[in-house]
């Protein structure tokens, strides 16, 4: 069977609703009945309804079929419910149940591999144990609060549920938004590579997001995310390389986390982006989520001043970038515009002299882009400028809306970097992180991805040219 059903089911059973507020079987429920679009039941023998809908006693005694359960129940329980699920022909079940092979435990294993040998016979499929599920928002299956209810075409696999929710969380504040998502915590049968076959095939995904602390199957998932890699990206970040951090994933999900150079080389093979922090998956998947397919590296950077300037410039060289000067061209339609500093713009343009200047960043990326010299465009917005607040509102305004209007003429590239700092909340209040917050949205909204820094703007954008380098040879 294919994992479809998995991710787009008609019908669901929760076994281990519960009226707890604390507990997953609440959570679940939550979700379930505000969000899901197909049939649901709720098992409890116990309540007659939770959240205002009906439950059912046990699994017999639910009138329709069911395509996917999710368990919530304790671990000894499950061996019982197997023979249950296989007489409502349940395809594929979800255990949230955890306390299995993580734990270290004989007993732990043993059970584990006991529901595995067990499904297999009753040709039922799973995912897990210890895991947060599936994420669908086209079918309205969630596994956190808050989640986006927009679909999107971002894709994630995840083998911890705690880092899934937060690459939803702080994806969806920079504007992604997900095809699905999946936690599949120890993956005693649906694995990493089942699930890489998936995405690769899915039309509603565009880039593969991955965290994983150890496979099953090395040969396996080789093919799989090389398979993957040759028709979209994928974004990979490695959990447990080092010796404390073994020691984590090993009591998360029973993984064997693997040598940091082994990993290395599998993703220069599959040619895949690799990423040491959470933060960096989400600066890359962003880059290849709103950035269009590109090669070349001549970078165009305007906004800020001087100094700043001068700094994002040396990040985007030391990068693999390129910043060619101002061909002879645009100088004398300089000439016209802006007399009076016409030779005194360079890339990167230092936007605070052109303050009393009719030109504006939208007409300088746009004679960049007449003369083909430019392949790749940087808006820095300044954090701070020494104009009345007002004024410095409408200009911020101006500039972001005329970079939009520029990209979405152009087609090209066009990153912007809007640093926040460590602001507080009372700071948040004021007009002036507003208004940077303001900005940053329009561009979020415009689909122009926003980094914080250029050093993660540029390390983004490179990787997003270097794939499309690979995959063109």
């Amino acid at each position: 069977m294919t994992l479809h059903e998995l991710f787009h089911p008609r019908s669901v059973a929760l076994v281990g609703a519960s009226a707890n507020p604390l507990s997953g079987g609440y959570a679940y429920a939550t979700h379930l009945v505000e969000d899901f679009q197909g049939e649901l039941y709720l098992i409890n023998p116990n309540v007659d309804e939770i959240l205002g809908k009906k439950t059912y006693p046990s699994l017999s005694a639910v009138p329709g079929p069911i395509d996917y359960l999710i368990s919530s129940i304790a671990a000894d329980k499950i061996l019982p419910l197997l023979p249950d699920c296989a007489k409502k022909k349940v395809r594929i079940i979800h255990f949230f149940t955890a306390r299995m092979s993580e734990t270290g435990r004989s007993e732990g294993k043993q059970l584990e591999q006991e529901i595995t040998r067990r499904a297999k016979e009753l040709e039922i499929r799973f995912l897990g144990p210890n895991c947060m599920g599936v994420y669908n928002p086209r079918v309205g299956l969630t596994y956190g609060y808050w989640f986006p209810p927009e679909s999107g075409w971002v894709g994630g696999i995840f083998q911890s549920g705690g880092a899934s929710t937060d690459f939803i969380h702080y994806g969806a504040l920079r504007g992604l938004r997900f095809s699905q998502v999946v936690s599949y915590g120890n993956g005693a049968d649906i694995d990493e590579s089942d699930l890489l076959e998936h995405f690769a095939a899915d039309p509603e995904t565009r880039v593969i997001a991955i965290y994983i602390e150890g496979v099953k199957d090395g040969r396996k998932f080789i093919r799989a995310l090389a398979r993957a890699a040759r028709s979209k990206p994928v974004v990979v970040l490695k959990g447990g390389k080092g010796v404390a951090g073994t020691r984590s994933v090993l009591s998360h999900t029973a993984s064997m986390a693997g040598r940091e150079e082994i990993w290395r080389s599998v993703l220069r093979q599959a040619k895949v982006s690799g990423v040491e922090t959470l933060g960096e998956l989400l600066d890359q998947v962003l880059a290849f989520s709103f950035l269009p397919e590109f090669t070349g590296r001549r970078t165009a950077i305007a906004g800020g001043g001087g100094g700043k300037s001068a700094l994002s410039a040396d990040i985007w060289e030391a990068a693999g970038f390129e910043l060619p000067d101002l061909p002879p061209e645009m100088r004398e339609k300089l000439k016209e515009t802006a007399s009076g500093v016409w030779d005194w713009i360079k890339n990167p343009v230092d936007l605070s002299i052109l303050q009393d200047s009719p030109v504006l960043p939208e007409q300088l990326f746009g004679m960049m882009d007449e003369n083909r010299v430019f392949d790749v465009f940087v808006f820095n917005l300044t954090e701070d400028d020494p104009i009345p607040g007002e004024m410095w509102r409408l200009w911020a305004g101006e500039q972001a809306d005329g970079v939009i209007r520029f990209r979405d003429q152009s087609k090209k590239p066009v990153v912007a970097v809007i640093a926040t700092g460590e602001v507080s909340e009372a700071e948040m209040k004021e007009w002036r992180w507003g208004m940077i917050g303001e900005v940053r949205k329009r561009f979020i909204n415009a689909r122009i991805p926003v980094f914080s820094s250029p050093e993660r703007a540029a390390r983004s954008a490179f990787q997003v040219s270097e794939y499309y380098r690979r995959r063109s040879t």
